[in-house]
């Protein structure tokens, strides 16, 4: 058969660069796709009603302007999705996104689902040795990126350096995915060292910048669509932003979410969860090394969770949402800007329910929301956003 064309909608953008490199195989090419906030927003909500997401309207959005533009042949086109199998909607988005593309001619696109829950078996993606240990190597290498970009970028001496050493790594790393390079322990680690020491060899200059952690749900915290390019906007007003990477979502929905599986599947998520966090663990060691700051490791941070967080609820990004944001205060970063989906219940009961209990637990912390949804203006969005980096802490004790 000809090779088909895999549509992979863009939900992290630190990590899909890279992770889609996981996906290709004998019967797909994956294509990340992209595209404008206001056209993908106009375009999700003629074909959805507002009951839905911001984060279901732009990947609709998304797919449909890609098939669209003409560029792609339905008959060898699938669309892979991306579902957590719990009370989140977009776990909903392959049963509510087929009727769109019929109505719109495209009923030959097939859809993929991507899951552990076994929803929509007969629609999974195979998921090999050799796609699981790209997708490991794609999710540290990401985690790394992240972090040593965020917190050079607001120090570069010469614009623009940062950004451009971000994206040589991400052609050299998916040059490594493409061809099965350095995807094991040694290899994986050696390009986190190499990465971390030629972060810190750019020239920086000397400034004061307040730390501001960002938090919220998986895609409105890591998709600049999602939070309307949240980053670049708390660097402009002189911020250093801290965002946790992937890895610690991946470890808590291993911990959580495996739950409706015979028990020989749920020992070997605790055998990949263990091997997982190793890996983290090797690399957090690696960041730390190079003078790079992150969160504690999983199993650390969910220990110092207990008493703040609401550990029993794990829907979405559940407990891990108020884990994170108290894990930042700890660390030393005491503004907190929560970024969630307007209308994500889930979210709104582990994340928002527990700003002022935080503040109470954590005194001398500062924690703020910012809902989005297409009908939020970006005044109302920013207002929010100044009241946090414009108060003035007080010193602590």
């Amino acid at each position: 058969m000809e090779k088909g064309t895999l549509l992979i909608p863009s939900l992290l953008d630190a990590h899909y660069p890279l992770l889609r490199w996981a996906f290709s195989c004998p019967q797909w090419e994956p294509v990340l796709l992209e595209g404008e906030r206001g056209e993908l927003e106009a375009l999700g909500q003629r074909c959805l009603h507002n009951d839905l997401c911001l984060p279901f309207l732009l990947i609709t959005g998304q797919v449909l302007s890609a098939l669209r533009s003409g560029n792609y042949d339905p008959a060898r086109t699938g669309v892979l999705v991306a579902q957590a199998g719990d009370a989140c909607r977009g776990s909903c988005l392959i049963r509510l996104l087929r009727p769109i593309l019929d109505r719109e001619g495209f009923s030959r696109v097939t859809l993929l689902s991507l899951n552990v829950r076994g929803i929509d078996r007969e629609k999974a993606l195979k998921v090999g040795p050799k796609m699981a240990l790209r997708a490991r190597a794609a999710l540290f290498w990401g985690d790394a990126l992240l972090a040593m970009s965020a917190q050079r970028r607001p120090y570069e001496a010469v614009p623009g350096q940062t950004e451009a050493l971000r994206r040589a790594w991400i052609e050299t790393l998916s040059q490594d995915l493409q061809l099965g390079r350095n995807l094991l322990g040694p290899g994986l680690l050696g390009r986190v060292r190499q990465m971390a020491r030629q972060f810190r060899e750019l020239p920086v200059r000397r400034r004061s910048c307040q730390c501001v952690a960002l938090t919220g749900d998986i895609y409105t915290k890591n998709c600049h669509l999602g939070n309307r390019d949240m980053v670049r906007y708390l660097e402009s007003l002189g911020c250093e932003v801290r965002v946790s990477g992937m890895s610690w979502y991946t470890l808590y929905y291993l911990d959580t979410h495996l739950d409706v599986w015979p028990l020989p599947v749920r020992l070997g998520g605790r055998v990949l969860g263990a091997w997982l966090e190793r890996t983290q663990r090797q690399m957090l060691s690696a960041m730390k090394e190079a003078g790079f700051t992150a969160l504690p490791p999983y199993h650390v941070l969910k220990a110092q969770a207990k008493g703040l967080a609401p550990m029993s609820c794990a829907l979405g990004a559940g407990w891990l949402m108020a884990a994170e944001m108290a894990g930042w205060v700890k660390s030393g970063c005491r503004k907190v800007l929560c970024c969630q989906s307007f209308g994500c219940l889930p979210g709104h009961i582990c994340a928002r329910g527990q700003y002022s209990p935080l503040m109470r637990r954590l005194p001398g912390c500062l924690i703020t929301g910012v809902d989005f949804d297409p009908s939020t203006g970006d005044g109302t969005i920013q207002s929010r956003v100044r009241m946090l980096v414009d108060t003035q802490l007080p010193p602590l004790p």
